[in-house]
C-alpha cells in the first residue's frame, strides 16, 4: 500500500474514532477531529505531513517509488 493511501486510512480512522469518542465518551473529543481536519487542510497548503514523515521513518514507499530507489537511501 501506498504512503498515501496509508495517510488517508489514518485521517479517517482518526476522525471516525473522534467523532465516536466524542458522541460515547466525551464532547471534548471533537476537538481531536477538529486537529485532524485543521492539520489536513494545512497539509494540503504546504504540502508538508508529519504523517508522512512518520511512515517514511518506517520505511513505507510513496507513491510511485521502486524497490530499486528505496534501496538505494541509507537507513
Amino acid at each position: 500500500m501506498s504512503m498515501e493511501r496509508y495517510v488517508r486510512l489514518i485521517a479517517g480512522t482518526f476522525i471516525l474514532a473522534s467523532l465516536a469518542l466524542g458522541y460515547w465518551v466525551s464532547p471534548w473529543f471533537f476537538l481531536f477531529t477538529a486537529f485532524v481536519g485543521a492539520n489536513l487542510l494545512q497539509s494540503a497548503l504546504t504540502r508538508w505531513c508529519l504523517m508522512e514523515d512518520i511512515l517514511a521513518k518506517f520505511g513505507v514507499r510513496r507513491c510511485g517509488e521502486s524497490d530499486a530507489t528505496h534501496a538505494d537511501q541509507p537507513d
